[in-house]
């Protein structure tokens, strides 16, 4: 069994099983009667596919790339062409920057892990500010193009009120464009 993983066997599960990381260990979970040879086939399977997801939900910078020109392609017209996207973990009270001048985006580590569309919906964010630096009715009319935009923006405000975290500067201008109908 590799290390740092927990195994629990329960009489009561019948067909399922499970894996979850619990701080630096993994448990999986096993219907009891399965052999030694199931269990280690089972925690190998389960291992594999809690990495992927793991993986899947920490993209690389060269994924965050890749994903910020499909979006631009998919929800600005291909518009925006950023010159660099990469995670950083000096942003404490913003989810995300960008400078046109040079094209570069960065976003906070602090968004790894969450939900693919809400990254999404920063990187959509970010690359409307290289068409449009400001957060006028412009703006929001650009990054109301992607689908989620709105409620993206609600689980963001709201992870930030559970962390007690400020939300950026830009939300007086969000809700100046939520009262002309043109943020999304």
């Amino acid at each position: 069994m590799p290390p740092n993983v927990e195994v629990r066997r329960s009489s009561r599960r019948r067909r399922t099983v499970s894996a979850y990381r619990d701080g630096d260990k993994v448990v999986v979970m096993l219907p009891s009667r399965l052999s030694k040879a199931e269990e280690e086939q089972w925690i190998a399977t389960l291992l594999g596919r809690l990495e992927e997801r793991e993986r899947r939900r920490r993209p690389s910078d060269a994924d965050l790339e890749t994903r910020a020109r499909e979006l631009s392609r998919r929800h600005l017209g291909g518009r925006a062409v950023p010159s660099s996207v990469r995670w950083v973990a000096n942003q404490r009270t913003r989810w995300g920057s960008c400078t046109p001048d040079d094209g570069t985006i960065r976003l906070s580590t602090r968004l790894r892990g969450m939900p693919a569309w809400v990254v999404d919906y920063v990187l959509v964010h970010e690359l409307a500010h290289l068409l449009v630096p400001g957060h006028g009715a412009d703006f929001w009319a650009l990054v109301a193009h992607y689908p989620k935009a709105e409620r993206a923006r609600g689980y963001l405000e709201g992870v930030a009120a559970a962390a007690n975290l400020p939300l950026d500067d830009s939300d007086d201008e969000l809700a100046d464009g939520l009262r002309h109908g043109v943020a999304g």
